[in-house]
């Protein structure tokens, strides 16, 4: 028998690849759409095209002492979920049915979108500071799952960690 990650596995360990693309200062997101199996888009958390990254500008939301989790509309950056929502609608891709497999949970607005883009199972490895987020998503019926970092993983594979 092969050596191989469960479906699971697999995709969040896409999602962490993903998230080393980011440019945020405090936290890298990785995200991955996923139907039947193949991947339908990617996105990871950053700046939008043609803006300049945190990383060169600064970041507003430390300047500002802003806390985790809280007043998501002062931040220059879009979030790894909308980005991967956005990349799917750029490409053309029909998103209904879709799992999103993220490194992070999603945000409330994130999670909004994901409901009305049609996804319908959200798999993550660390949880976010968002209680109304998760109200939202028990009252949609979207089936959440959190794999933390320390538990195994089918086979062996590691997930690793995140910033």
């Amino acid at each position: 028998m092969l050596n191989r990650p469960d479906w699971d596995s697999y995709f969040l360990m896409i999602a962490k690849v993903v998230a080393s693309r980011s440019t945020c200062m405090r936290r890298n997101v990785g995200a991955v759409l996923v139907k039947d199996q193949q991947i339908l888009s990617t996105g990871y958390n950053g700046a939008p095209k043609g803006i300049i990254h945190c990383e060169e500008a600064g970041c507003l939301r430390e300047k500002l002492g802003i806390p985790s989790g809280e007043r998501h509309e002062i931040c220059r950056g879009s979030h790894a979920e909308i980005n991967a929502i956005a990349q799917a609608a750029y490409a053309g891709v029909a998103t209904a049915g879709c799992w999103l497999y993220c490194t992070h949970e999603p945000c409330v607005y994130c999670t909004k979108a994901l409901i009305n883009c049609g996804c319908r199972r959200i798999v993550y490895i660390h949880p976010y500071p968002d209680r109304i987020s998760r109200e939202i998503i028990l009252q949609s019926g979207i089936e959440a799952v959190c794999i933390h970092d320390d538990e195994p993983v089918k086979n062996n594979f590691s997930i690793g960690g995140n910033k």
